[in-house]
């Protein structure tokens, strides 16, 4: 059911932007119309839906998305002649614009031998998937508590002399075990300078006493994503870390309360980026507040300085201010949010 209702919103849309049918390529977007989690393209008209696949997926094709016709690609990677071909009728063919030159050249070629008007399309599947559906609602609230527990279990097992890499191989070993699928993002584990880092990558580093130490993680579960960041101090720790981690926390907290439905992805960018800004610490935040979650780790919404996007019921996304500064480290505090009844709901739980 939910398949079909996600291809009667496309179409629409189809209808609204004046075209006969859509290429879709992004893997999240292909797995989101058609639960086909394999290599592919897909071709959706407002009487056809079509899947072309290699060889390699094809029983995995007929078993996932049986809905679907299904077109073997002959060839690799140019696959499109099957897709295009079985196409009817088409004048005019959207595609994501998100595909490398290499790719838009040999469209480009085939649509012309078949008489295509090609038109660029930008986030047609992705906004419809910024709206959370139950079953998917459910799946991130799985992950999310995966992600709370993972990071409790790490919060009592790290100590000093731990290295980096040892701390992430023991988030991922403990989220495996759970019953996370591949982690959907490599763990961050940054120490020390190494917290300066925004995508830091864990290091042989040995952590000490008395450092801040940014863990950023994730679980997956049925293809949705959790993403969750805490910073940790072991033994005592200096003044200075007290007063940045509370003015992070204290911007976190000020975002969250004030989020509204109907804001913009930048309205509540201010709310922390202000409070971060009016403290000195202009430019050490340089990232926006957050991101949308699902399928991909990164997807609409968006929030931050630029951000024009409205929140909306149901949206899933992080929020997550943080300082960084060079030679000292950093502060992040994440946590997944839905929009529920106009206002955030926190879906990570794990103490701050």
């Amino acid at each position: 059911m939910a398949i079909t209702q996600r291809l009667q919103k496309l179409r629409q849309k189809l209808l609204e932007e004046g075209l006969d049918s859509i290429l879709i390529s992004q893997p999240e977007n292909c797995r989101y119309l058609s639960g086909f989690t394999g290599s592919g393209d897909l071709l959706i008209s407002p009487d056809s839906a079509i899947l072309a696949t290699p060889f390699i997926y094809l029983e995995q094709a007929k078993r996932e998305a049986a809905d679907f016709e299904i077109v073997r690609m002959k060839g690799e990677p140019d696959g499109l002649v099957e897709l295009l071909s079985a196409g009817q009728g088409i004048k005019r063919l959207g595609f994501e614009a998100s595909l490398t030159f290499a790719d838009y050249r040999r469209l480009a070629e085939e649509a012309d031998k078949l008489k295509l008007q090609l038109i660029p399309t930008e986030g047609l599947v992705d906004f419809l998937r910024a709206v959370k559906e139950e079953e998917e609602v459910t799946c991130l609230i799985e992950a999310a508590e995966l992600a709370d527990n993972a990071l409790e279990y790490i919060s009592q097992e790290i100590h000093p002399g731990m290295k980096e890499k040892e701390v992430a191989w023991e988030i991922e070993k403990f989220l495996r075990e759970k019953g996370s699928e591949s982690t959907p993002f490599d763990i961050i584990v940054a120490s020390g300078p190494n917290a300066a880092l925004p995508h830091a990558k864990p290091t042989g580093r040995t952590i000490s006493l008395g450092e801040p130490i940014i863990i950023d993680l994730g679980a997956r579960v049925k293809g949705y994503s959790s993403d969750l960041s805490r910073t940790l101090c072991l033994g005592s720790w200096e003044e200075n870390f007290t007063k940045i981690y509370n003015l992070v926390l204290q911007a976190q907290l000020s975002a969250i309360a004030n989020l509204e439905a109907g804001m913009t992805g930048e309205q509540v960018d201010n709310l922390a980026r202000a409070i971060i800004q009016r403290e000195g610490y202009e430019g050490a935040f340089g990232h926006g507040l957050g991101h949308g979650i699902g399928l991909a780790t990164h997807e609409q919404p968006r929030l931050g300085p630029s951000a024009t996007n409205v929140l909306a019921e149901n949206m899933v996304f992080t929020i997550e201010p943080a300082i960084y500064l060079s030679g000292w480290g950093g502060v992040r505090i994440e946590d997944m949010v839905i929009v529920e009844k106009g206002k955030a709901k926190t879906l990570t739980k794990v103490r701050k």
